[in-house]
């Protein structure tokens, strides 16, 4: 008998063998006083003996897996008899408060060993009941590593967008300064073309302005890079081109090749080819087409 069988049928037992010794003692009591005393014991003995005997026939049937709603019914009959002796027997007394407190006993036995039968036909194996405690570790167990892998996916989630956050402030530190030092240097050089250092720049633009009046020079960043010299010859050798055929052949060999030709590169095309311009009505085709 398994633990828990015990801790189901010692109630029961305890409040059985209780309940009898009780109906014998009221029935000796009881009848004692009328009837000649074994006859008194014979009563109580039939009242207990009665009683044990079904309650052993109910647990026969029981442990086979079967049930008999008649030995059931004379079970309870003997129970309902012993209690009506315990509750005569109080009624009769001068103080029926004790009595009638242990009245109840019969009864309350037959409900534990109800009770009992239900567990009985409810209970698993020690096998089985391994192998559920088993799958609870298990799921336990699969909770646990989730929650750890969740964890750990978190603070890396974290550490990353920490670390994006801290490069992608450095980076706008950065173009905020590279921001500031640009505009500090076209400040300069805008204060520079106002100011008095103007009139030296402007002197650059003199041989090309110098039959206009009342005109502003414009003046342009150099162009840093190798730069060939071209011969006169090479500059007035051909027929003079128009705007518009200059245009074309600066597009067309800018666009000769992907992506397009720089300036320098294109320049060194178009001289290579035979054409001739100047540089001025060059650069200004170049500035037309790249527009």
């Amino acid at each position: 008998m398994t633990r828990r069988a015990v801790a189901t049928t010692a109630p029961a037992v305890a409040m059985t063998a209780v309940s009898m010794v009780l109906t014998l003692a009221v029935v000796l009591l009881w009848l004692g006083a009328v009837v000649p005393w074994p006859v008194a014991l014979v009563v109580g003995l039939g009242i207990d003996g009665g009683w044990l005997a079904t309650l052993a026939y109910e647990r026969r049937l029981a442990a086979q897996g079967d049930r008999s709603t008649a030995v059931t019914a004379v079970g309870w009959a003997f129970g309902a008899v012993a209690t009506a002796v315990l509750v005569g027997h109080a009624l009769t007394e001068d103080a029926p408060g004790a009595w009638l407190a242990v009245a109840w006993l019969p009864i309350a036995a037959k409900l534990l060993w109800l009770v009992h039968g239900l567990w009985e036909r409810t209970a698993l194996t020690e096998a089985a009941l391994g192998t559920i405690r088993g799958i609870q570790q298990t799921a336990r167990d699969e909770a646990a590593v989730a929650r750890a892998r969740l964890t750990a996916h978190a603070a890396t989630e974290t550490t990353r967008l920490t670390a994006v956050t801290a490069a992608g402030a450095r980076v706008a530190r950065v173009q905020a300064k590279t921001a500031q030092a640009l505009t500090e240097a076209w400040t300069a050089l805008e204060n520079a073309r106002q100011g008095d250092a103007g009139r030296a720049l402007t002197c650059v633009t003199t041989p090309v302005t110098a039959d206009t009046t009342a005109v502003t020079p414009s003046w342009e960043l150099p162009v840093w890079g190798p730069v060939e010299p071209v011969t006169a010859p090479a500059l007035e050798s051909g027929p003079v081109l128009s705007d518009d055929a200059l245009d074309a052949l600066v597009d067309g060999i800018r666009h000769s090749v992907t992506p397009p030709l720089s300036y320098r590169d294109m320049a060194s095309q178009f001289r290579a080819s035979g054409h001739s311009a100047s540089e001025m009505r060059l650069r200004a085709a170049w500035k037309r087409v790249a527009s």
